[in-house]
């Protein structure tokens, strides 16, 4: 009976191991998406405001 305690112990402590390591991996591939996400954005942004100012002023003003 000791054994098969010692067995499952050992299991858990390896399956605890081993999905830390996936959740470190998991992680620093999050990272990686967030900061290339952030960058983007924030390129693209300056460009889209200004498309929508002159879009609104146009058609307020034929309306007017």
């Amino acid at each position: 009976m000791l054994w098969i305690l010692l067995l499952l112990l050992i299991l858990v402590v390896f399956g605890f191991g081993f999905t830390m390591q996936t959740l470190w991996w998991v992680a620093a591939v999050l990272l990686v998406v967030w900061i290339v996400g952030f960058a983007m954005r924030g390129r693209s942004s300056g460009r889209r405001g200004g498309g929508r100012r002159g879009g609104g002023r146009r058609y307020s003003r034929s309306r007017g």
